[in-house]
């Protein structure tokens, strides 16, 4: 899958887009591939219990979705972490 990156994300990916092995499957299965494949990302994404971040917003094909939609292995994943401070 092809995943675009925002934020301080890209300092966990290298770059603003980036391509990650995916059998396709869920959203929350493309994130674990993404965070598997760029372990720095895992913290810009999920909380300290593990839960996702109430702030990211992820997107295939520009249309928002969550956790449980599906995901196609060839899809374009764009990913807005969470964002701190105020």
């Amino acid at each position: 899958m092809e995943v675009t990156v925002y934020g301080p994300l890209r300092s966990a990916t290298g770059d603003k887009q980036v391509r990650v092995a995916f059998e396709g499957r869920t959203v929350h299965e493309a994130l674990e591939a993404l965070v598997e494949a760029y372990p720095r990302a895992e913290q810009y994404l999920y909380r300290h219990d593990g839960t996702l971040a109430s702030s990211v917003r992820i997107s295939i094909a520009g249309e928002r979705v969550d956790l449980d939609d599906p995901c196609p292995a060839d899809a374009e994943v764009t990913v807005h972490p969470a964002v701190q401070g105020g």
